[in-house]
C-alpha cells in the first residue's frame, strides 16, 4: 500500500465540492484502493464470507448472496434466496417466490439487472380473467424470479443505495444477478446435477418429478479463450386447495327496510345490526377452488469469452429461459342470490360490520357452480449481448456493453384460432332450495340443502345426472417486453481513487394484449339441461375433504372434476351458433404498445484515503436521464352490455367495428444526485451514510391510452354503480430522496453484527382518481323509460324491487306474446323467474331512449407524498472451528400513510402497500463435508393492494412463516448428495379485505422436497 498523504485541492476535488454544493472538500487524507481479496468458494462458510467481503467492502449498503462451488447456489428459486437478505421479501405463487420486495417497494419499483444489463418483464396469467389472486393482465414491470433457475448464477447483489453508474428505476433496490464466466475460473470445470422432487399438494401428477442440470467451464492453456455453458430443466408437479370471494359490496348502514341496502330486503331479518352510518358489508359469493399444476422450467446459457491482449477483453452470452405453465383449476361457488331470498343475517362487532352469518331460502331451487377452467401459459426469456473491456492504459479504461433482451409471456392453450390463456366451462346443478355461510372462521363455510326432483334426475342425490352447462369463456392475454440497451463507461484512476464517467442509450418497448371475454351461451345462467354432457365426462370430487389444515364445519363439499378442454368441445356441439366456437374472440379489449427511448449520462469520483487517522472512502456522482414516452392503444369501441339476468351482464363489441388508433406522447429528465461516506471508525467498526435521489417508473398498466374494464353487477336504478378504469401516458415517474445511516462491527473472521437506518421521502406516489365518465355512447338499460316503468309494475303489485324482479318484469313487458296480460301476468314464482331469465333472446340490450350509461372511471394520477422510514439489524457468525454458524436479521418497515378500513367506499383512498417488517434465522453446520442448514423466514402482515374491485377495497396478506431446511455431503471433491425441504411445517397463504372475516383469498400448501446428487469434473 502507498503512503497516505493529505488531498490538495485538485480539478479532481473541485470536482467533488461542486457536486456536493459546495467549494471546499472535508480534511481526509487519501489511500489507493487496493483490490479486494479472492476467496475461494467451496462450500456454505465461504460463500457466506465471500458475502460478507462484499459488504464490508463496497461502498454504499450491499447485500450479496454467493454460489458455494460452480453450480450449486445456495436455493433452487433465486427469489428464495433473496428473502434471506435483510430487508428484502418475496411474494408468492403456489408456494414459490416470484417477486420480491425491498424495504417497502414491491416488484415494479426494483430494477433487476443481469450483469448490469436491465431485464424486461412481463407476465400474464389465466387470460387476465381475475379469477383468482394468481392471474396476471400483462401490465408489469416486475421480474419474476420463478422463470429463472439458480444454476449458473455466481452471485446476487443487492445495491440498496444508488450510485451514479447503476440504471435508473429501483427506488427499492438495485439487484445485478451475475452468471459464471469462464475467464475468471481458468482451466476445465465441470458439474451435473440431478433431483428427484417430490411436492406433497400434488395430486393428479408424477410424485416425483425430475430436475437435471449442468455446466461446463473451458479455457485454453493460456487463458485467452473460454466457453462456459449452462443447461438445466426443472418439472414441478404441485395443486392446492382454497377458498375465495368473488368481491365484498360496501355499503352504509341506514333504514334496514330501504330496497336499496347492499342486501335488498324489508324484512326484519338483520341480528346485531350496524349502527346507522357506519360502514357494513355483503359477500357476492363464497367459492372453494382446487387446482393442480404442472410447471416445467428450461434455462440454458452460453458464454464466449476471449483476451484477445492484456489490454482487452471480449464477451457474449446468451441467456435462454423459458416456464411453461399448465393449470386445471375447478371451483364449487354458491353465490349470495339477495333480496327476497335473504332470510337471516347476523353481524360481527367489527368497525366495518360484515356477516358471520347469512342464510337464504329459495321458492324453487338455485344453481350450485363448478366451473371447469384450463390456464396455459408459456414464459420466454431471451438475453444477447456482448461486452468489450478495454485498458487504453494503466490508468484509463473504457467499457462497450450491448444486448438486446426480451421477455413474452405468451398464452399457450387448445384454441382453433389464437391461443387461448384460459378456457373457463360454467357448469352446475340447479339443485339448491337453501343456502346458509359463516365467516366468522379463517376458511369459510356453508350448508346448501339440495333436492333434484325437480330440476334434476330425481335419485335423491347430487350427481353427474344434475349438472348442466352455462356459460363458455375463452380469454387470451400477453406481454412481451424488449430492450435495446447501449453503454458506454470508462474509469480513470490515479493514485487517491477513481473517476467513473458513461453514456447510456436505452430502448424498451412493451406489448400488451388481451382479448375480449365474451360470453358464449350454452346452457345459460339457469342451467337449462340438467344431464346434458356424456356419461364419463364429469366426476364426483370431495373439495371440502381435500383441505388438510382447516375445518369445513357443515360444507358439503360436493364438486365434480372434468376435463375442460372435452367439457367445452362437447358444450359447443350441444349448442351450435355462430356465437360459439372453439376460439378467442377476435376483438381485442387492450391492444396497446408503450415505448420508452432513454438518454442517460453520468458521472462519478471515488476517493480513499484517511480522515483523522482513520481509513475512508467517498463516492459522489450524478446522473442525467431524459426519457420520451409514446403510448399507443388501438381500440375497438364496445357497442353495450348485455343484462343477462338479475346481476348478469356481458360486454358485447360488435366484430364488424373498426378499431381506432389513440396515441399520447410524453416527456421527462431528471438530474439524480448520489453521495456515499464510510469511515473505519476502528479496525473493525465501519460508519455509512449515503444519500441519492432516484426514480421509479409507472407500471405500464397505467401508462396505456384505452379506457378498459367496462361492468356492472346490477342496474344503477337500484343503486350499483357501472364501473370502468382508464389511464394516463403523462404519469412521471416516482422520486425518492433515500437516506441511508449505518455501522457495521466486524468482530470475528467471517463474522459480523451490523445496524441501520433509511428513510425514503417519496414524491409523485401514484393515487388513483376517480371520474363518473360515459363512454363510445354505451346507454343504459337498467335506467331508462323501460326499467322506471317495471319498477313502478312491481311497485304497484306489492313486490319488492330488487335485480332479479326487475329484469324479470323489463323481459316481461317485453314479451306480449308470451304474456298478453302485461304485468298482471308476473307471478315472481321461481318457474316464472327460470323462464324469464334464461329463454334464449330474451336478454335486455340497450336501445333509443335510454340514457348514456355513466361509469365511475379509476384513473392514475401523480397526486400523493410519502414517507417510509426503518431500521435493518443483521449479525452473522461462526463459532470457532466446530462449524456452527447463524445469520439472523430483522427488519422493520413503517410509512406514513396507511388505508383507512373505514373509508368512503365510494372513495378511492392512497396508502403504501408492500410495508411489513421481516425476519430471518438461520442455522448453519459446516464442516468435513456435511453441511446442513435450517432457515426460518418471517414476514408481517401487509397491505397488498388498495382500491381493489367495486368498493375501494384493500387486500392484506397475513402474516407468513416458513421453514426450509437442506443437508449435504461431499464424500470427496466430486461426489455431493443432498436432501432439502421447503415449507416443512406447510405454511399456508391468507388474505383479507377490511375486517379479517372478510376473506379475499386461501392457499392450502403443503411442503416440498428434494433428493439430489450432484458430481464434479
Amino acid at each position: 500500500m502507498k503512503k497516505p498523504h493529505q488531498f490538495k485541492q485538485s480539478m479532481v476535488t473541485k470536482a467533488v465540492s461542486v457536486l456536493l454544493g459546495t467549494a471546499t472538500v472535508f480534511p481526509v487524507v487519501a489511500q489507493s484502493a487496493d483490490p479486494v481479496e479472492v476467496i475461494e468458494v467451496t462450500g456454505l462458510r465461504s460463500s457466506l464470507a465471500e458475502a460478507a467481503s462484499i459488504k464490508r467492502e463496497s461502498i454504499g449498503v450491499v447485500d450479496a448472496i454467493s454460489a458455494e462451488d460452480i453450480g450449486k447456489f445456495p436455493d433452487t428459486n433465486l427469489a428464495e434466496s433473496l428473502q434471506r437478505i435483510t430487508g428484502v421479501s418475496i411474494s408468492r405463487t403456489n408456494g414459490e417466490g416470484n417477486e420480491i420486495t425491498v424495504r417497502g417497494f414491491g416488484g415494479s419499483n426494483n430494477m433487476i439487472t443481469l450483469n448490469g444489463r436491465m431485464m424486461p418483464a412481463a407476465q400474464t396469467y389465466g387470460g387476465g380473467s381475475g379469477a383468482d389472486g394468481t392471474t396476471r393482465g400483462g401490465s408489469t414491470r416486475a421480474f419474476d424470479f420463478a422463470n429463472l433457475a439458480s444454476e449458473g448464477i455466481r452471485g446476487v447483489e443487492v445495491y440498496k443505495t444508488s450510485k451514479a453508474d447503476i440504471a435508473t428505476g429501483g427506488i427499492g433496490a438495485t439487484v445485478n444477478i451475475k452468471t459464471a464466466r469462464p475467464l475468471d475460473t481458468p482451466g476445465v470445470r465441470a458439474t451435473v446435477g440431478a433431483k428427484a422432487v417430490h411436492d406433497s399438494t400434488n395430486r393428479a401428477g408424477d410424485d416425483l418429478t425430475p430436475e437435471l442440470s449442468g455446466l461446463v467451464s473451458w479455457t485454453d492453456d493460456d487463458a485467452k479463450f473460454g466457453v462456459a455453458l449452462t443447461g438445466s430443466i426443472q418439472e414441478r408437479h404441485s395443486g392446492y386447495v382454497g377458498a375465495t370471494v368473488n368481491d365484498w359490496n360496501i355499503g352504509v348502514w341506514g333504514d334496514p327496510n330501504d330496497p336499496d341496502t347492499l342486501f335488498n330486503n324489508s324484512g326484519d331479518i338483520y341480528e346485531n345490526a350496524p349502527d346507522v352510518g357506519q360502514l357494513y358489508a355483503r359477500p357476492n359469493d363464497l367459492r372453494y377452488a382446487f387446482s393442480d399444476t404442472e410447471r416445467t422450467r428450461t434455462n440454458a446459457q452460453l458464454t464466449l469469452q476471449y483476451a484477445a491482449s492484456d489490454n482487452l477483453v471480449a464477451t457474449f452470452d446468451y441467456l435462454y429461459a423459458e416456464n411453461d405453465i399448465q393449470e386445471h383449476r375447478g371451483e364449487i361457488t354458491n353465490w349470495v342470490q339477495n333480496g327476497s331470498n335473504v332470510t337471516s343475517v347476523i353481524f360481527d362487532d367489527g368497525p366495518v360490520a360484515t356477516p358471520i352469518y347469512i342464510a337464504e331460502s329459495y321458492p324453487g331451487t338455485v344453481d350450485e357452480g363448478y366451473e371447469q377452467q384450463w390456464r396455459e401459459q408459456t414464459n420466454t426469456l431471451n438475453s444477447a449481448g456482448i461486452n468489450l473491456e478495454y485498458f487504453a492504459s494503466d490508468s484509463l479504461k473504457f467499457s462497450l456493453d450491448a444486448h438486446n433482451s426480451k421477455m413474452e409471456s405468451l398464452p399457450s392453450g387448445p384454441s382453433d384460432n389464437a391461443a387461448s390463456g384460459e378456457i373457463a366451462v360454467g357448469i352446475g346443478s340447479p339443485t339448491v332450495t337453501s343456502r346458509e355461510w359463516w365467516f366468522d372462521t379463517k376458511l369459510p363455510t356453508y350448508r346448501n340443502v339440495y333436492d333434484d326432483s325437480a330440476r334434476g334426475n330425481g335419485n335423491g342425490m347430487i350427481d353427474a345426472g344434475d349438472v348442466g352447462s352455462s356459460i363458455l369463456r375463452f380469454r387470451h392475454a400477453s406481454q412481451a417486453t424488449e430492450i435495446t440497451q447501449i453503454k458506454l463507461d470508462g474509469t480513470w484512476m490515479f493514485d487517491d481513487g477513481d473517476i467513473d464517467f458513461g453514456v447510456e442509450t436505452r430502448a424498451m418497448e412493451m406489448v400488451a394484449r388481451q382479448t375480449a371475454g365474451d360470453n358464449m351461451t350454452l346452457g345459460n345462467w339457469g342451467i337449462a339441461n340438467p344431464g346434458e354432457f356424456s356419461d364419463g365426462l364429469l366426476q364426483p370430487i370431495n373439495v371440502g375433504a381435500m383441505f388438510d389444515d382447516f375445518d369445513t364445519g357443515q360444507s358439503q363439499g360436493i364438486g365434480f372434476i372434468a376435463d375442460p378442454v372435452a367439457l367445452a368441445r362437447e358444450g359447443i356441439a350441444l349448442y351450435p351458433s355462430d356465437a360459439n366456437f372453439f376460439g378467442v374472440s377476435s376483438v381485442f379489449s387492450n391492444n396497446d404498445v408503450v415505448k420508452e427511448d432513454t438518454v442517460a449520462a453520468y458521472f462519478q469520483v471515488r476517493m480513499s484515503g484517511e480522515m483523522g487517522g482513520m481509513p475512508a472512502n467517498f463516492l459522489a456522482g450524478v446522473r442525467y436521464e431524459k426519457t420520451d414516452v409514446t403510448s399507443t392503444s388501438l381500440v375497438t369501441p364496445p357497442s353495450y352490455l348485455v343484462w343477462e339476468n338479475n346481476n348478469d351482464f356481458s360486454l358485447y363489441t360488435d366484430p364488424s367495428t373498426d378499431t381506432i388508433p389513440l396515441s399520447v406522447k410524453a416527456d421527462y429528465d431528471h438530474l439524480l444526485p448520489s453521495l456515499d461516506f464510510d469511515i473505519m471508525l476502528t479496525d473493525d467498526v465501519k460508519a455509512r451514510f449515503s444519500y441519492s435521489k432516484t426514480i421509479a417508473r409507472a407500471g405500464y398498466g397505467d401508462l396505456r391510452v384505452s379506457p378498459s374494464g367496462f361492468g356492472t353487477s346490477g342496474s344503477t336504478l337500484n343503486g350499483t354503480r357501472a364501473t370502468a378504469s382508464s389511464s394516463n401516458p403523462a404519469l412521471l415517474p416516482l422520486e425518492s430522496d433515500n437516506f441511508d445511516v449505518s455501522a457495521e462491527w466486524y468482530f470475528d473472521e467471517n463474522s459480523y453484527a451490523s445496524v441501520g437506518f433509511f428513510e425514503k421521502r417519496v414524491a409523485n406516489f401514484i393515487g388513483t382518481g376517480q371520474e363518473d365518465r360515459s363512454f363510445f355512447g354505451i346507454l343504459d338499460q337498467t335506467n331508462g323509460p323501460r326499467a322506471i316503468a317495471a319498477a313502478e309494475a312491481l311497485r304497484d303489485r306489492g313486490f319488492a324491487v330488487d335485480d332479479t324482479s326487475l329484469f324479470a318484469m323489463m323481459v316481461l313487458l317485453e314479451h306480449p306474446e308470451a304474456f298478453p296480460n302485461g304485468a298482471d301476468d308476473y307471478t315472481g314464482t321461481s318457474e316464472q323467474l327460470l323462464q324469464l331469465g334464461e329463454t334464449p333472446g330474451w336478454d335486455i340490450i340497450p336501445e333509443a331512449g335510454d340514457p348514456e350509461m355513466v361509469f365511475r372511471t379509476s384513473l392514475p394520477q401523480n397526486n400523493k407524498e410519502a414517507k417510509l422510514y426503518g431500521t435493518e439489524l443483521a449479525v452473522q457468525h461462526f463459532f470457532g472451528e466446530t462449524g456452527f454458524g447463524i445469520q439472523a436479521n430483522y427488519t422493520l418497515v413503517r410509512g406514513d400513510i396507511g388505508f383507512d378500513n373505514t373509508g368512503n367506499p365510494n372513495v378511492s383512498q392512497f396508502a403504501l402497500a408492500g410495508l411489513s417488517d421481516t425476519a430471518n434465522f438461520v442455522f448453519i453446520y459446516d464442516k468435513d463435508g456435511l453441511t446442513a442448514r435450517v432457515a426460518y423466514n418471517w414476514r408481517d402482515e401487509y397491505l397488498n393492494r388498495i382500491n381493489y374491485r367495486g368498493s375501494n377495497n384493500p387486500t392484506y396478506v397475513e402474516s407468513y412463516a416458513q421453514i426450509d431446511a437442506n443437508v449435504s455431503y461431499a464424500f470427496n471433491d466430486q461426489l455431493t448428495v443432498f436432501v432439502e425441504g421447503i415449507n416443512i411445517t406447510g405454511e399456508n397463504r391468507r388474505e383479507h379485505g377490511r375486517t379479517r372475516n372478510q376473506l379475499w383469498y386461501l392457499e392450502d400448501l403443503g411442503a416440498r422436497y428434494q433428493l439430489g446428487v450432484r458430481y464434479n469434473f
